[in-house]
């Protein structure tokens, strides 16, 4: 999936964490999701890991702070009752016809529909059908729930068993 990432740069957040990325494991915890709900994302390209990909038995998928923002909001559109199938539809439109910022709109929730307010000051109806009571779904905070969920889950900071080895530079 295609994402801004001008706004949130790959690895911000909580650095002293885990600056370089966020295994498999991990990044599912965080996000509140299962390890397997993780993996099918991954293998269908709704959520990739855009720091490694897995690329066969044995090698480990690393996900940034971007993506574990980008998994919190598909999981909150999931616990909104919306079908991952139209949680697609929705990643889709909005990143690559409106250019928006998942992790930063406010969406509102109509039966089916889906609808978010543009740069224009239009109310776009993402899924295209249907009308009903409204109800706000905010995205927004997606980012705060992942910095506490990293705090409350890893107060201590990195564990040696658990840090990615430092990539060192051509040369040193």
């Amino acid at each position: 999936m295609a994402t801004n990432s001008a706004e949130i740069p790959s690895g911000t957040g909580p650095e002293s964490t885990e600056p370089e990325g966020y295994p498999g494991k991990r990044a599912a915890e965080i996000a509140g999701i299962t390890y397997r709900q993780l993996d099918y994302w991954a293998r269908t390209e709704l959520v990739r890991p855009s720091m490694a990909r897995a690329t066969g038995s044995g090698s480990r998928r690393l996900y940034s702070y971007r993506d574990l923002l980008e998994l919190r909001a598909v999981k909150s559109l999931l616990d909104a009752g919306i079908r991952l199938e139209l949680v697609r539809e929705v990643f889709a439109y909005l990143t690559t016809q409106l250019d928006e910022d998942v992790t930063r709109v406010n969406l509102v929730i109509s039966g089916t529909s889906v609808m978010v307010r543009t740069g224009e000051e239009e109310i776009v109806d993402l899924l295209r059908h249907g009308q009903g009571v409204l109800n706000i779904l905010p995205l927004s905070g997606v980012k705060e729930q992942v910095d506490a969920r990293i705090v409350e889950l890893y107060p201590e900071g990195r564990k040696a068993a658990d840090t990615v080895p430092a990539r060192r530079a051509v040369g040193q």
